[in-house]
């Protein structure tokens, strides 16, 4: 591909992803994370559950598990045999319940008991991904340092033409290099939403869907 054709389709790229931006942003005016949460903890833990599990039915979970374990010093004590058995309906719930635990106990011997509020701390602890660490900086810190790359963004982001990645982390820095950084946090959370709605997995529903016109995909999905 000569630079000339490179530098064109970028242009094209951006032009779209305006539009996009655009529509997402009138759509889902008030896009932030479905997870329920008391506090910055609570926040980590529904985010970990969360992985290969609906927010759906992490929501039905942590009400039973923050009833019986509410803090870092809560859960570093308890036996992870008891972890296991309270979300376990999250799936993957042995090695969730360990890095829930080892992240308690990191957070109480190298922060105190608080939740760090920098990406390369929160990326430190057991069990705690750049998406993990960006939802919590996103929505209790108010810091946006990255993307929030969950199934529904990297689905919709290979659609829409923004990546050809299949790894989270390389998804991440392809919509980091093209979407403003004003709109990191509420890009992420507009396109799960329209995923969840609109965009399915199996069944993307392109007839209603608003993006259509901008997508690359929607004429030859059905």
């Amino acid at each position: 591909m000569s630079r000339n054709t490179a530098t064109h389709r970028d242009t094209l790229t951006k032009q779209r992803l305006r539009s996009i931006l655009r529509v997402l942003n009138a759509e889902y005016s008030q896009s932030k994370t479905a997870l329920n949460y008391g506090d910055p903890f609570q926040l980590l833990v529904a985010v970990i559950l969360s992985a290969q599990c609906t927010d759906a039915r992490v929501n039905q979970v942590t009400p039973v598990l923050f009833s019986h374990l509410r803090t870092p010093f809560e859960f570093a004590k308890a036996d992870v045999e008891m972890i296991e058995r309270l979300i376990h309906s999250t799936g993957f719930f042995r090695n969730k319940a360990k890095n829930i635990k080892a992240c308690a106990q990191a957070i109480i011997r190298e922060h105190n008991g608080t939740v760090p509020d920098t990406m390369e701390l929160l990326h430190r602890l057991p069990g705690v991904g750049r998406k993990t660490a960006n939802v919590v900086l996103g929505e209790v810190f108010g810091r946006v340092e990255g993307i929030v790359v969950d199934t529904h963004v990297a689905r919709l982001s290979k659609r829409l033409g923004f990546t050809d990645n299949i790894n989270q982390v390389a998804i991440e820095q392809d919509l980091m290099s093209i979407v403003p950084k004003k709109s990191w946090y509420r890009f992420s959370h507009s396109l799960i939403l329209h995923g969840r709605a609109v965009c399915k997995a199996r069944n993307p529903n392109c007839p209603v869907c608003s993006l259509k016109n901008y997508c690359p995909s929607a004429k030859i999905i059905r």
